[in-house]
């Protein structure tokens, strides 16, 4: 990913391809490298992949919820002189693209969602990560995936580091709490964006009755299952991940 890294003003970014517009949106531990499968396949399928670096840990503390991040989006997209573009988001990253979306419609071509919060809000486990236990930190990273191998020491590492930072830590749990007080349910029968909504089967952290509970509740999706996947299907199985998404996109002319 290296070769197509930016930093633009306030923006660091990663861009490939020409074509539409994908900006993808990484969840709380997630680092742009989980979308190393989709940054490939689109911008040689006709598309522009573009997924900036979201200032989860840099940004005031009083900006660190879902709806500035949202405005930080829109301020990106705006930056980047894009019309409108398809908004993809993974965990946190689903909540800021459904948040974006629900603010600025007008920019939003289409939106795809996969382990997403915003409805649910597990997302942080049901205790916060204990701050040097190497081993209590790699079994929550194993538990996101299906297959525990996916969470290599690399991963594992990066979470550990970020839990035992303690301004990070602060930051983690302000995001945290404004997931949970930015609760979408009662605007998402009033968003008619285009939605594609893929899910793995075996999600623990956003269980697979919560992708149904975004189908039931948002007038224009369609739901997409990943067998034997956790909580980043992207990650775990990218080829599936890509064929279903880009079939989506013929569908519905994006």
């Amino acid at each position: 990913m290296e070769g197509n890294f930016k930093k633009e003003g306030r923006y660091s970014y990663f861009e490939a391809g020409e074509g539409t517009p994908i900006v993808v949106l990484h969840g709380l531990m997630g680092g742009l490298s989980n979308f190393n499968g989709v940054a490939d396949y689109f911008s040689s399928n006709g598309y522009k992949v573009v997924i900036p670096e979201l200032p989860i840990y840099t940004q005031n503390i009083l900006k660190t919820n879902v709806k500035a991040f949202a405005k930080y989006v829109k301020d990106f997209i705006t930056f980047k002189g894009f019309d409108r573009v398809i908004l993809l988001g993974n965990s946190l990253g689903g909540h800021i693209a459904l948040y974006h979306s629900k603010m600025y419609p007008e920019k939003v071509a289409g939106l795809v969602i996969t382990g997403s919060s915003g409805l649910y809000e597990s997302a942080m486990g049901d205790s916060y990560p204990k701050r040097g236990d190497y081993e209590y930190i790699k079994k929550k990273a194993e538990a996101v995936f299906y297959d525990p191998k996916v969470a290599t020491k690399e991963i594992v590492d990066e979470v550990f580091s970020v839990v035992n930072d303690r301004i990070k830590v602060i930051k983690t749990l302000t995001i945290a709490k404004s997931a949970i007080r930015h609760n979408m349910a009662k605007d998402l029968p009033k968003m008619h964006v285009k939605t594609c909504i893929i899910w793995g089967k075996n999600d623990q952290v956003t269980p697979p009755e919560v992708a149904e509970e975004f189908h039931k509740l948002m007038p224009n999706s369609e739901l997409y299952w990943i067998d034997k996947c956790g909580h980043a299907a992207m990650m775990e199985h990218p080829d599936e991940f890509n064929r279903l998404l880009h079939e989506w996109l013929k569908e519905v002319h994006l």
